[in-house]
């Protein structure tokens, strides 16, 4: 006879809730009571896909047949992926190392499959984004976690690197530049420098470019200047404003192009067909990217004047991205009960440093300037207020 006894749920489903996610639950849920929440707790642009995706994908939709691609994508989106490389990067990328992906979430889940077997260890700078390491864990791999902090401008270097591999082998690396929670870029020659010492120790170098077209100092550099063994991580969420669209994709090394192709058929078909449609006009919707940039620029101005007013410490260089990364003011030493009193008495939300650093991210919030600046200018204000009372 059977019991009524629930299922147990796996040990691999035993990892961390995404709390930026479980924040933005929470904000919505006040938002649709009547309360007048700002929500800093999302990357998320405010901005709408451009004009020229939308309109792509209406002229297709009203074909009226919206089907699977091949798992690796569609091939003109693939070609156009490729001309992308020279005209941003000046290099050679062929298309049959593109894979279209269901968002960089699925990218970053073919890449571990097909790159690496269970309980590899991969490097990973912490505080980081935190689903890398919660994606590591489900599929039974190890991440690394390399603390970087404020005197280390949050980025992991080589040398840290080789430390790491030193006192005991990886078989991975995961490098973002423009990073998430800080913002901060790694330089071109830090860079490099990571490459070829992935190169040189036999460790497998993913690079999560996911937020260029997004740097405000430097020009975008990615790791396939450096090397065609990388393998590299990109969307249309963040630059290209499609995040509800699902569509990303990966530059894969020629050795693991089938591999990725064969694990993608089972999991997941191929990417939205009306997406990979848009995606391909959008890359040709540069001036309108670049004044939605533009606000981008003016917010991350508002909040570089304020955080330090606010007594807000150990601010992370705000030079990418959009997401300002920053130690509480004094009088504070708990994250979460921060950002759950300033949701509950200001109505401003952001999510607590411990989603990107479990070790000390008590000490530390990230705020997203993805809105619009009349909104960030608001939520410093109520954050003052706040504070202050």
């Amino acid at each position: 006879m059977y019991t009524s006894r629930p299922i147990k749920a796996s040990r691999r489903s035993e990892i961390d809730p995404f709390r930026a996610m479980d924040v933005l639950a929470e904000a919505n849920r006040m938002a649709a009571a009547g309360v007048p929440v700002i929500s800093l707790a999302v990357g998320q642009p405010s901005a709408p896909v451009p004009k020229a995706a939308a309109d792509a994908a209406s002229t297709f939709l009203q074909a009226g047949r919206i089907g699977y691609t091949d798992a690796l994508g569609r091939s003109s989106l693939r070609r156009r992926i490729s001309r992308h490389y020279g005209e941003r990067y000046g290099v050679d990328v062929p298309a049959e190392r593109i894979m279209v992906t269901t968002g960089s979430s699925a990218g970053f889940n073919l890449a571990f499959l097909a790159a690496f077997d269970p309980g590899d260890r991969i490097a990973i700078a912490n505080p980081g984004y935190p689903a890398y390491r919660n994606i590591l864990k489900a599929l039974g791999l190890e991440p690394v976690e390399i603390p970087v902090g404020a005197d280390e401008n949050y980025i992991l270097t080589a040398d840290r690197l080789r430390e790491a591999h030193r006192a005991r082998p990886l078989q991975g690396v995961l490098i973002a530049s423009p990073a998430n929670p800080t913002g901060t870029v790694t330089p071109r020659d830090e860079l490099r420098a990571l490459v070829e010492c992935a190169d040189a120790e036999g460790i497998t170098f993913i690079s999560d470019e996911i937020y260029h077209g997004l740097s405000y100092s430097e020009p975008d550099v990615s790791a396939l200047e450096f090397s065609d063994r990388v393998i590299v991580v990109n969307s249309f969420s963040k630059y290209y404003c499609m995040t509800g669209w699902r569509v990303g994709w990966l530059v894969l090394p020629a050795s693991l192009v089938r591999a990725s192709e064969r694990i993608g058929q089972s999991l997941y078909i191929s990417a939205p067909e009306l997406s990979q449609v848009a995606a391909e006009a959008v890359f040709d919707t540069t001036d309108e990217l670049e004044r939605i940039k533009q606000d981008y620029v003016r917010n991350r101005a508002v909040l570089a004047q304020h955080l330090p007013s606010l007594g807000f410490t150990d601010i992370a260089p705000i030079d990418g991205a959009f997401y300002a990364y920053a130690g509480l003011p004094e009088g504070w030493d708990d994250a979460s009960a921060f950002a759950r009193d300033a949701l509950k008495i200001c109505h401003v939300a952001f999510t607590p440093g411990v989603d990107f650093d479990p070790m000390a991210g008590e000490r530390f919030v990230r705020l997203s300037y993805a809105g619009s600046t009349a909104e960030i200018a608001e939520a410093m204000d109520r954050l003052g207020t706040f504070i202050g009372r």
